[in-house]
Protein backbone atom coordinates (compact mmCIF):
# COMPACT_ATOMS: atom_id res chain seq x y z
CA UNK A 1 0.00 0.00 0.00
CA UNK A 2 1.44 3.68 -0.93
CA UNK A 3 -0.07 6.50 0.98
CA UNK A 4 -0.18 10.28 -1.42
CA UNK A 5 -0.11 13.02 1.40
CA UNK A 6 -0.12 16.20 -0.51
CA UNK A 7 0.08 20.10 0.91
CA UNK A 8 -0.03 23.21 -1.48
CA UNK A 9 1.30 26.55 -1.25
CA UNK A 10 1.56 29.37 -3.90
CA UNK A 11 3.35 31.89 -5.05
CA UNK A 12 2.89 34.52 -7.68
CA UNK A 13 5.66 34.18 -10.82
CA UNK A 14 5.89 34.99 -14.67
CA UNK A 15 6.10 32.77 -17.55
CA UNK A 16 5.17 32.19 -21.22
CA UNK A 17 1.43 31.48 -22.01
CA UNK A 18 0.01 27.94 -23.01
CA UNK A 19 -2.53 26.41 -23.55
CA UNK A 20 -4.09 23.52 -21.92
CA UNK A 21 -2.57 20.34 -23.24
CA UNK A 22 -5.00 17.74 -25.09
CA UNK A 23 -1.80 15.08 -25.38
CA UNK A 24 -2.82 13.60 -21.95
CA UNK A 25 -6.60 13.19 -22.41
CA UNK A 26 -6.51 11.93 -25.83
CA UNK A 27 -4.02 8.82 -24.86
CA UNK A 28 -6.79 8.56 -20.95
CA UNK A 29 -9.45 8.37 -23.93
CA UNK A 30 -7.91 5.86 -25.96
CA UNK A 31 -6.76 3.21 -23.28
CA UNK A 32 -10.21 3.78 -21.25
CA UNK A 33 -12.49 3.05 -24.40
CA UNK A 34 -10.07 -0.30 -25.02
CA UNK A 35 -10.55 -1.12 -21.11
CA UNK A 36 -14.32 -0.94 -21.73
CA UNK A 37 -14.34 -2.82 -24.73
CA UNK A 38 -11.63 -5.44 -22.56
CA UNK A 39 -14.77 -5.31 -19.55
CA UNK A 40 -17.79 -6.39 -21.93
CA UNK A 41 -15.55 -9.38 -23.49
CA UNK A 42 -14.57 -10.81 -20.43
CA UNK A 43 -17.83 -10.03 -18.46
CA UNK A 44 -19.15 -12.17 -21.75
CA UNK A 45 -16.98 -15.07 -21.02
CA UNK A 46 -17.41 -14.95 -17.12
CA UNK A 47 -21.12 -15.16 -17.09
CA UNK A 48 -21.24 -17.65 -19.72
CA UNK A 49 -19.14 -20.06 -18.12
CA UNK A 50 -20.48 -22.48 -14.75
CA UNK A 51 -17.95 -23.71 -13.70
CA UNK A 52 -16.86 -21.64 -10.14
CA UNK A 53 -12.94 -22.71 -10.50
CA UNK A 54 -12.55 -21.26 -14.50
CA UNK A 55 -14.87 -18.01 -13.60
CA UNK A 56 -12.23 -17.57 -10.69
CA UNK A 57 -9.68 -17.94 -13.74
CA UNK A 58 -11.11 -15.68 -15.97
CA UNK A 59 -11.59 -12.80 -12.95
CA UNK A 60 -7.64 -13.25 -12.47
CA UNK A 61 -7.23 -13.05 -16.07
CA UNK A 62 -9.07 -10.03 -16.64
CA UNK A 63 -7.13 -8.62 -13.50
CA UNK A 64 -3.64 -9.82 -15.17
CA UNK A 65 -4.72 -7.93 -18.39
CA UNK A 66 -6.04 -4.39 -16.44
CA UNK A 67 -2.01 -4.47 -14.86
CA UNK A 68 -0.42 -4.46 -18.19
CA UNK A 69 -3.19 -2.10 -19.73
CA UNK A 70 -2.24 0.28 -16.58
CA UNK A 71 1.51 0.11 -17.33
CA UNK A 72 1.08 0.57 -21.30
CA UNK A 73 -0.33 3.90 -20.79
CA UNK A 74 1.75 4.79 -18.54
CA UNK A 75 4.41 4.50 -20.87
CA UNK A 76 2.02 6.39 -23.17
CA UNK A 77 1.82 9.25 -20.82
CA UNK A 78 5.33 9.51 -20.45
CA UNK A 79 5.71 10.13 -24.56
CA UNK A 80 2.74 12.53 -24.11
CA UNK A 81 4.93 14.55 -21.23
CA UNK A 82 8.04 14.74 -23.21
CA UNK A 83 5.44 16.12 -26.08
CA UNK A 84 4.78 18.50 -23.96
CA UNK A 85 7.89 19.40 -22.61
CA UNK A 86 9.67 19.94 -25.81
CA UNK A 87 6.50 21.96 -27.20
CA UNK A 88 6.71 24.65 -23.96
CA UNK A 89 10.20 25.03 -24.44
CA UNK A 90 10.02 25.23 -28.12
CA UNK A 91 7.41 28.00 -27.34
CA UNK A 92 9.36 29.56 -25.10
CA UNK A 93 12.63 30.18 -27.93
CA UNK A 94 10.02 31.37 -30.67
CA UNK A 95 9.14 34.81 -28.32
CA UNK A 96 11.82 37.33 -28.82
CA UNK A 97 13.71 38.80 -25.90
CA UNK A 98 12.82 42.16 -26.54
CA UNK A 99 8.99 41.56 -26.32
CA UNK A 100 7.69 41.88 -23.63
CA UNK A 101 5.62 38.92 -21.86
CA UNK A 102 1.97 39.61 -19.66
CA UNK A 103 2.14 38.51 -16.17
CA UNK A 104 1.40 39.53 -13.53
CA UNK A 105 2.52 42.66 -11.45
CA UNK A 106 4.10 41.43 -8.39
CA UNK A 107 3.62 45.16 -6.68
CA UNK A 108 -0.24 44.91 -6.97
CA UNK A 109 -2.22 42.59 -5.05
CA UNK A 110 -4.39 39.54 -6.13
CA UNK A 111 -7.73 40.47 -5.43
CA UNK A 112 -8.52 36.39 -5.63
CA UNK A 113 -5.95 33.27 -6.07
CA UNK A 114 -6.61 30.65 -8.96
CA UNK A 115 -9.08 27.98 -7.14
CA UNK A 116 -10.00 24.36 -8.47
CA UNK A 117 -13.48 23.19 -8.75
CA UNK A 118 -14.49 22.00 -5.68
CA UNK A 119 -11.61 23.35 -3.89
CA UNK A 120 -8.64 22.11 -2.48
CA UNK A 121 -9.58 18.94 -1.08
CA UNK A 122 -10.53 17.90 -4.31
CA UNK A 123 -7.12 18.98 -6.63
CA UNK A 124 -5.83 16.93 -3.84
CA UNK A 125 -7.95 13.71 -4.24
CA UNK A 126 -7.78 13.65 -8.00
CA UNK A 127 -4.22 14.03 -7.97
CA UNK A 128 -3.10 10.93 -5.53
CA UNK A 129 -5.97 9.74 -7.87
CA UNK A 130 -4.15 10.27 -10.87
CA UNK A 131 -0.90 9.27 -9.56
CA UNK A 132 0.42 5.95 -11.26
CA UNK A 133 2.37 4.64 -8.54
CA UNK A 134 3.70 1.36 -9.28
CA UNK A 135 5.19 3.77 -12.36
CA UNK A 136 7.25 4.67 -9.09
CA UNK A 137 10.24 2.83 -7.72
CA UNK A 138 12.40 3.65 -4.87
CA UNK A 139 14.67 2.27 -1.85
CA UNK A 140 13.44 4.66 0.54
CA UNK A 141 10.13 4.41 2.03
CA UNK A 142 9.43 8.68 2.13
CA UNK A 143 10.11 10.37 -1.01
CA UNK A 144 9.09 13.94 -1.63
CA UNK A 145 8.39 16.28 -4.42
CA UNK A 146 8.14 19.83 -4.73
CA UNK A 147 5.85 20.51 -8.29
CA UNK A 148 5.14 23.63 -9.52
CA UNK A 149 2.76 24.67 -12.45
CA UNK A 150 1.52 28.24 -14.10
CA UNK A 151 -2.02 29.04 -13.99
CA UNK A 152 -3.05 30.77 -16.82
CA UNK A 153 -5.85 33.27 -17.38
CA UNK A 154 -8.22 30.83 -19.02
CA UNK A 155 -7.30 28.42 -16.09
CA UNK A 156 -5.87 25.78 -17.84
CA UNK A 157 -2.03 25.06 -16.89
CA UNK A 158 1.33 25.04 -17.76
CA UNK A 159 4.76 24.55 -17.07
CA UNK A 160 4.58 21.64 -14.70
CA UNK A 161 8.04 20.51 -13.09
CA UNK A 162 8.55 18.95 -10.13
CA UNK A 163 11.78 18.76 -8.24
CA UNK A 164 12.80 16.04 -6.09
CA UNK A 165 15.52 13.59 -5.15
CA UNK A 166 13.28 11.06 -6.75
CA UNK A 167 13.31 11.12 -11.23
CA UNK A 168 9.87 8.85 -11.11
CA UNK A 169 7.95 9.97 -8.71
CA UNK A 170 8.63 13.41 -10.46
CA UNK A 171 7.98 12.35 -13.36
CA UNK A 172 4.47 10.84 -12.22
CA UNK A 173 3.51 14.04 -10.21
CA UNK A 174 4.13 15.78 -13.41
CA UNK A 175 1.69 12.92 -15.61
CA UNK A 176 -1.06 13.61 -12.58
CA UNK A 177 -1.01 17.36 -12.79
CA UNK A 178 -1.43 17.82 -16.37
CA UNK A 179 -3.77 14.95 -16.60
CA UNK A 180 -6.04 16.77 -14.83
CA UNK A 181 -10.27 16.57 -15.44
CA UNK A 182 -11.10 20.42 -14.72
CA UNK A 183 -9.85 24.03 -15.40
CA UNK A 184 -8.73 26.28 -12.63
CA UNK A 185 -10.91 29.96 -11.70
CA UNK A 186 -8.11 31.98 -12.79
CA UNK A 187 -6.73 34.68 -10.55
CA UNK A 188 -7.74 38.24 -10.49
CA UNK A 189 -6.11 41.57 -10.01
CA UNK A 190 -7.03 44.66 -11.25
CA UNK A 191 -10.85 43.19 -12.29
CA UNK A 192 -8.75 41.23 -14.87
CA UNK A 193 -8.15 37.33 -14.92
CA UNK A 194 -4.32 37.01 -14.09
CA UNK A 195 -1.36 34.02 -14.67
CA UNK A 196 -0.44 32.56 -11.53
CA UNK A 197 1.83 29.91 -9.99
CA UNK A 198 1.19 27.46 -7.86
CA UNK A 199 3.44 25.18 -5.84
CA UNK A 200 2.55 21.68 -4.70
CA UNK A 201 4.62 19.64 -2.18
CA UNK A 202 3.97 15.75 -2.48
CA UNK A 203 4.78 13.46 -0.05
CA UNK A 204 4.55 9.74 -1.15
CA UNK A 205 4.76 6.64 1.29
CA UNK A 206 5.79 3.16 0.33
CA UNK A 207 4.73 0.61 2.64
Amino acid sequence: MRALFIGISCFISSFLLSQQKEEFRAVKGYYNQHRTMLNKEFRKKFDAESNTFKKAAIKGDFLFFMKKMDSIENTALVGALLRVRNLEDLESIKIPKDISIDTVDKSVDLETAPNYPGGLNTLRKEVANLMYTDGVYSEVKMIKTSVAFIVEKDGSISNVHAQGDNFTFNRQAEIALYSLSEKFVPAMAKGDPARFQFRLPLTLTME
